[in-house]
């Protein structure tokens, strides 16, 4: 994507860093939360998700209100009313050459957004208000609480000290931590968002939620963290003929979470029509892997382990007919075109890492991303916390993948259902256990073997396996019954004193190169 063109607009003696997005029928203005920086927020797969979705049906207009971003920074001995910053709008707008638009206020933007509407209903086509208040103190913070944020933004402003007052359920995502660390030192001083926290707890517009006559939508996620689902239940009493949505999640910005929930609920009331169904999005089947030392290894041991599994799960994930979609420290993210596939590699993967010396745990899930770049979005988040949830050796996955994969040979047991943010419902979820086959009661233990120890048969039965195939699909391939197919699976195990197939995958992996024996 190009970059966009940032400009200026001058509001009084201030001014305000806007840009100018898409070429939509309709101009939507959006007044940003707390803090914002219209460079860096493109940066961010949840941001630009939700910008890119905005500017397919609107011309989008993104500002960084005086005091954070790009704009000019305001006196901290002399903070602007909410009247002044409200402004703010009328004059990027002036500047955009946009006589009237749909106001979509965030946060601490939307009191700025509810008092546009009320001085300028001549310009305001329509307001969408998303996790909004009218009163700062009932609904967001108390004084002694401001206080106490107030002081961390001074004392550790730019390390991300304050993501769990926003998204705690990022704080275990480090890409996203950091960034968030960088959102901070790049959007305000530590004194500028002091500032910014004072002005906003000033705000009280219950006074003109009355004469707001533009169609309003609320959108407001249930377990919000930052701002009280009261507030926008308060909001729908008092504004004329508001509805409101209430969504599942508790992360607060409007573009973490399930944005293309946020969005399709914005075109919709924006546009008068259902979102239109994304092409550019695919259903595939996510595998998130992750290791740990339970060992206590010293930072060199433990760096070549990690280093010996990360090139191990590529070259499994490769044989089991998936693609390596990314890395984030010790995780991996992998994506297949079916969740058989996935849980017969994590099997693998799972053998591979205890024979290496780290422990894994992993999560998978299906369902819709990205047909280009990394997984993003849902489903990539839920088969994160799959994973983050998953025990030692555990392969956790929604029961939505046993479902699909009914008589693929794979065995299941029920895990009973976990809480994650962004869904309505506790998920079902499973526990993953590798293909059964004819194994012995008991076997004595052997020296490890080579693969010379193996007859023809059971070397291309073994090298089948790793490539993520079942007995049946083994037994078809080689012109065998499924019955014979189990006992050299049997007799794999027994030679290479190996405990399960997903075993018999590893080793085949390891003895094996990219391009084969």
């Amino acid at each position: 994507m190009r970059p966009i063109e940032t400009r200026y607009a001058r509001s009084g003696d201030v001014r305000i860093a806007y840009q100018v997005v898409g070429q939509g029928s309709f101009d939507l203005v959006f007044v940003p939360g707390f803090i914002s920086n219209l460079d860096l927020q493109w940066e961010d797969e949840g941001y630009s998700r939700l910008l890119k979705r905005l500017s397919a049906f609107s011309r989008l207009i993104l500002f960084d209100k005086r005091g954070t971003g790009l704009s000019d920074r305001v006196d901290s001995r002399h903070l602007p009313s909410l009247e002044t910053r409200m402004d703010d709008v009328r004059a990027v707008m002036d500047a955009a050459g946009s006589g009237r638009a749909a106001i979509l206020g965030a946060s601490e933007g939307a009191p700025m957004a509810m008092l546009f509407a009320a001085t300028y209903p001549e310009r305001t086509r329509s307001l969408v208000l998303y996790g909004g208040y009218a009163n700062f103190h009932r609904w967001v913070m108390p004084p002694e609480r401001l206080e106490a944020f107030i002081e961390t933004a001074e004392t550790a402003w730019g390390t991300g000290a304050t993501l769990p007052n926003f998204a705690p359920g990022r704080i275990d995502d480090p890409h996203f931590s950091q960034w968030w660390a960088r959102f901070e030192r790049l959007s305000a001083s530590p004194t500028a968002a002091a500032a910014l926290a004072r002005m906003n707890a000033d705000v009280d517009v219950r006074g003109i939620l009355s004469t707001t006559s533009a169609p309003t939508l609320l959108i407001h996620r249930r377990n919000d963290v930052r701002v009280d689902p009261e507030a926008s239940r308060f909001l729908a009493r008092k504004i004329p003929g508001a509805r409101l949505v209430e969504i599942a999640g508790r992360d607060h910005p409007v573009w973490t979470g399930d944005v293309d929930r946020v969005a399709d609920l914005i075109e919709e009331f924006l546009t008068g029509e259902p979102a239109v169904a994304d092409t550019e999005r695919v259903l595939a089947a996510l595998l998130v892997t992750r290791i740990y030392d339970t060992a206590k290894l010293g930072d060199r041991m433990w760096s070549e382990r990690s280093q010996r599994f990360q090139e191990t799960w590529r070259l499994l994930v490769g044989r089991h007919g998936g693609r390596a979609a990314g890395t984030h420290g010790e995780l991996m993210v992998s994506r297949f075109d079916g969740p058989g596939r996935a849980i017969r590699c994590a099997a693998a993967l799972r053998e591979a890492a205890q024979q290496i010396g780290v422990a894994s745990a992993q999560g998978a899930h299906v369902g819709e991303i990205e047909l280009r770049g990394q997984p993003v979005g849902l489903t990539a988040r839920v088969t994160l916390q799959l994973a983050s949830h998953a025990g030692r050796g555990d392969i956790l996955a929604s029961r939505l993948v046993a479902d699909l994969t009914v008589g693929s040979g794979l065995h299941f047991t029920e895990a009973g259902r976990i809480s994650l943010d962004e869904l309505d419902e506790p998920l079902p979820v499973v526990h993953a256990t590798s293909e059964q086959h004819l194994e012995p009661a008991g076997r004595p233990k052997a020296r490890p073997a080579e693969p010379a120890t193996l007859t023809a048969r059971e070397s291309e039965v073994v090298n089948l396996i790793a490539d993520g195939k079942s007995n049946a699909a083994i037994a078809a391939e080689l012109s065998l019954s499924e019955h014979t197919v189990k006992r050299h699976v049997a007799n794999i195990l027994l030679k290479l004193d190996l405990p399960s197939r997903a075993a018999a995958a590893a080793f085949s992996a390891r003895h094996t190169g990219p391009c084969g024996p």
